[in-house]
């Protein structure tokens, strides 16, 4: 059995391939799945994780996305047997495995309209797409909606999204491949990092500036976050690709419009099953409907999971990044 192990913080090369038994193989604890997987996301907190920004520390086993097919099931479990076809986005710690155990209460029956690899790029993206756009910001027809880094596999779900909602989506992107993408998802314009903040009040309504930000770069979009506001906007940031944001004094939100300043975070955002399953289930119709697309932007053997994520943290990838096991 493949799986992979990080035996110290650091960079991708950290990322170690052993045959070893992984600790799934033993089989399931109460309120457990035993999960053998076909595929495994690959996301941003397995970034923080793996350079020691969270209280998981090494050696530990990476990876906290995955879909598969349920091979046992724990006692105290129901709704659950096993063949089952399930995915999750948290509570499968170790999902860079051939097998793994998954918390049930984290796990979400996947539709058999809903193929494995769809599955696995609406999870963690798909639900804080979803989170950002209904709980942190409901967007609606008229709002003006800036998506920073937006031909990444969270931005593209958020453009779709809030031009499915009616509202006027402005995507930034390094290079013009990007914005073509952009576009393609909804974007009415698209602007590089340069003067963002300048040009995106020139093309909101009578220069107002946006009303909300989703601000996945962090360190280096900060500052011009503020200036592109309007007047009781809100900057929601998501990540920090860039570094992180600086302190924030809370009378500079003030001086700038009576802003506000938010971090959710996606654990927060789905505390039940019942919550998990409300947003994956509209999430899923969303993609019958064709309102949202979900957008693979390559695949990787679990072996070479180290170059996933230098391609990942590179920022030079679009779309959705899956380890293939």
């Amino acid at each position: 059995m493949t799986s992979i192990i990080v035996n110290e913080h650091g960079g991708p090369e950290k990322y170690e391939v052993t045959d070893d038994s992984p600790a799934g193989a033993a089989g399931p604890a109460d309120g457990q799945l035993q999960v053998s997987l076909s595929l495994a996301g690959v996301n941003f907190l397995d970034v923080v994780q793996r350079r020691g920004g969270t209280p998981v520390t090494a050696p530990f086993a990476p990876g906290v996305e995955g879909v598969g097919t349920v091979t046992a099931v724990g006692a105290g479990v129901d709704g659950f047997s096993v063949g089952d076809r399930v995915g999750w986005m948290t509570g499968g710690q170790g999902s860079f495995s051939s097998t793994a155990l998954v918390r049930a209460d984290k796990a979400v029956p996947l539709p058999d309209d809903i193929d494995d690899e769809i599955a696995v790029a609406a999870l963690m993206q798909g639900i804080t797409a979803h989170y950002l756009t209904t709980s942190t910001f409901p967007i609606s027809a008229g709002d003006v909606v800036v998506v920073h880094a937006a031909a990444g596999g969270l931005g593209q779900m958020l453009t779709q999204i809030a031009a499915a909602k009616g509202a006027t989506v402005i995507g930034t992107t390094s290079t013009e491949e990007k914005a073509e993408i952009a576009r393609a998802n909804g974007a009415a314009h698209v602007f590089g990092y340069d003067d963002f903040a300048e040009k995106i009040r020139e093309v909101s309504s009578d220069g107002e500036g946006a009303s909300v930000i989703f601000d996945g770069v962090g360190a280096t979009t900060f500052e011009g976050d503020l200036k592109t506001l309007r007047t009781r906007g809100t900057l929601v940031v998501v990540g920090n690709a860039s570094g992180p944001v600086p302190a924030v004094d809370v009378n500079t939100l003030s001086a700038s419009g009576s802003l506000f300043l938010t971090r959710p975070t996606v654990v927060d955002h789905v505390r039940t099953p019942e919550e998990l399953r409300s947003r994956t289930d509209e999430i899923f119709e969303w993609i019958r409907s064709g309102d949202l697309t979900v957008r693979i932007g390559d695949r990787f053997p679990l072996a070479e999971v180290a170059a996933a994520f230098t391609a990942l943290e590179s920022r030079a990838t679009t779309g959705k990044i899956i380890l293939e096991h």
